[in-house]
């Protein structure tokens, strides 16, 4: 999926339509606190000897291909072999996309990959859902599949400090790397676009000889 980077004010812009679903204001009227750390979510060894970063929106088709039917196989081949490093970076386009993002950060890093997997294994559903407040019923239903309790699931979907640092985040990242589509690849600094299996383990195991 191709897309045009959002400015900050454009990101919240679209993600305010989550508070008119809120049970309560508080959120928005609170102080604006010191932005959040915004952790890095990564499988595999740190020390691993090729880093590759995926940027992917959860809103993405060709996003929830990569992760059913390339990433499981990558996974199993470099990441759990302690080949590769493999950074999952979200990239904002629209606001589903960035409610997504909150509800699979909300588990913390240890839920965050098996979240991601649930929100592309039911992308047809949620992210079409019809309305705001069923596409955001869905995700509420994903977070509580998660094993999330429903305060801690309110308590992320209101987090506008985490969201503002997100956005900023963001932004950033993309700058940096220059992309411009969804899903792109870093590969040890380079940008790469989407890609199947094939050309992925060409191209590690090109960078793995190099080591």
């Amino acid at each position: 999926m191709t897309f045009k980077l959002l400015t900050a004010a454009l990101a919240l812009s679209l993600a305010a339509g989550w508070t008119t679903l809120q049970p309560s204001p508080v959120a928005a009227q609170e102080a604006e606190a010191e932005a959040p750390e915004v952790v890095e979510m990564a499988l595999g060894e740190a020390d691993a000897p090729v880093e590759v970063i995926e940027y992917a929106s959860y809103t993405c088709p060709h996003c929830g291909t990569f992760h059913e039917n390339v990433l499981p196989r990558l996974k199993e081949e470099y990441i759990d072999t302690g080949k590769v490093r493999f950074v999952y970076r979200e990239a904002y386009f629209d606001k589903y996309g960035m409610w997504a993002s909150m509800i699979a950060r909300c588990g913390g890093e240890e839920r965050f990959f098996g979240i991601t997997d649930l929100l592309y294994e039911a992308q047809g559903d949620w992210s079409r859902a019809g309305s705001d407040v069923a596409v955001a019923e869905e995700l509420r239903r994903i977070g509580r599949l998660a094993g999330l309790g429903e305060d801690r699931i309110e308590a992320c979907l209101n987090d506008a400090d985490k969201l503002r640092a997100l956005v900023g985040w963001y932004q950033g990242n993309v700058e940096e790397h220059g992309i411009d589509s969804t899903p792109s690849f870093v590969i040890d600094g380079e940008t790469y676009g989407n890609m199947s299996y094939a050309d992925f383990s060409e191209l590690l195991d090109e960078k793995l000889g190099d080591e």
